[in-house]
C-alpha cells in the first residue's frame, strides 16, 4: 500500500517549487543586490558632478560702457 498524501499541501508544494525556480531565473537575468545599484548610483552621481565642475561657460557678453 502506497503512502498517504495530502493533496492540498502536494499541490502547495509544487507551486512553491515552481515559483522557486522562477525567482532563480529571474535574478540571473535582472539581478544585482541593492548594494550594487546604490553603489552605481552614487558613482554616476559623482561622475556626473566632476564633469559638471570641469564646465567651461561662455563669456558674459561684454557691456558698451
Amino acid at each position: 500500500m502506497g503512502d498517504i498524501v495530502n493533496l492540498r499541501r502536494a499541490r502547495k508544494d509544487r507551486k512553491r517549487e515552481t515559483t522557486a525556480k522562477e525567482a532563480e531565473a529571474n535574478r540571473l537575468a535582472f539581478g544585482r543586490s541593492k548594494h550594487e545599484r546604490t553603489l552605481t548610483e552614487q558613482e554616476n552621481t559623482r561622475a556626473a558632478r566632476l564633469l559638471s565642475g570641469h564646465e567651461r561657460l561662455p563669456d558674459p557678453a561684454p557691456s558698451n560702457d
